[in-house]
């Protein structure tokens, strides 16, 4: 996957890419899980990413190497913070609904000296999110294990998310204690709505009312 990097550099349309690792069992952990791997892209256009996705040679490749995979195509409504120095997505507020399903994508790079401060409090806060009747999908992946991390979550509303971070006792105390405690040396958090999903995944469903294909067309 690594060595991908400089072959995605020269893709046309696309401006920003990531690829990431996960850990194991739902994501959230120390130990490597080397057979789930995940690329986040930011586009010029859908054609551009359509054009990727059906003709691109090292995403033939993926395709020949996995045996199940699972695309979101996203359009950002809220983005602050940075990733890797600058902010990588265009946000357009007027088109966030709070009623419809939302993705989020959260990432930060920890300060080695708080990792095991922060780490103590990983495995309740991934137990709430995963116990949340509105999460319909969550996922931990990172550019590199331990110290820089992310999460790809799915809700059932915007509202629901809302709620999800701003009513649980834990996780307001957590992202209370990332200002305390300053873990982080970079954050970003970036919110969408869900345009298509194209794949499937272990107990996923699509929301309702979204476009859906059961396979990646290339």
């Amino acid at each position: 996957m690594q060595l991908a990097q400089p072959r995605l550099a020269k893709v046309s349309g696309l401006s920003f890419s990531r690829l990431m690792g996960s850990g194991g069992g739902n994501g959230f952990s120390l130990w490597p899980n080397f057979g789930v791997f995940a690329l986040v892209g930011h586009w010029h256009d859908r054609e551009a990413a359509d054009a990727f996705f059906r003709n691109d040679g090292w995403y033939a490749e993926v395709v020949g190497h996995s045996d199940r995979r699972i695309s979101f195509f996203l359009e950002a409504t809220m983005a602050h913070g940075a990733w890797g120095g600058g902010n990588p997505f265009t946000p357009r507020p007027e088109e966030y609904d709070p009623a419809a399903p939302v993705a989020v994508i959260t990432r930060a790079t920890i300060h080695p000296s708080k990792l095991p401060d922060f780490w103590r409090y990983v495995p309740a806060t991934s137990r709430s999110v995963q116990d949340y009747p509105a999460r319909l999908l969550s996922v931990g992946i990172g550019e590199y294990p331990v110290f820089m991390q992310a999460t790809f979550s799915v809700w059932s509303s915007g509202r629901a998310m809302t709620e999800f971070a701003y009513a649980g006792d834990h996780h307001r105390r957590v992202v209370a204690l990332t200002r305390e405690r300053g873990w982080y040396r970079e954050e970003l958090f970036s919110r969408f709505r869900i345009l298509e999903t194209r794949g499937e995944w272990p107990g996923f469903t699509p929301p309702e009312g979204k476009p859906h294909s059961p396979a990646d067309k290339r």
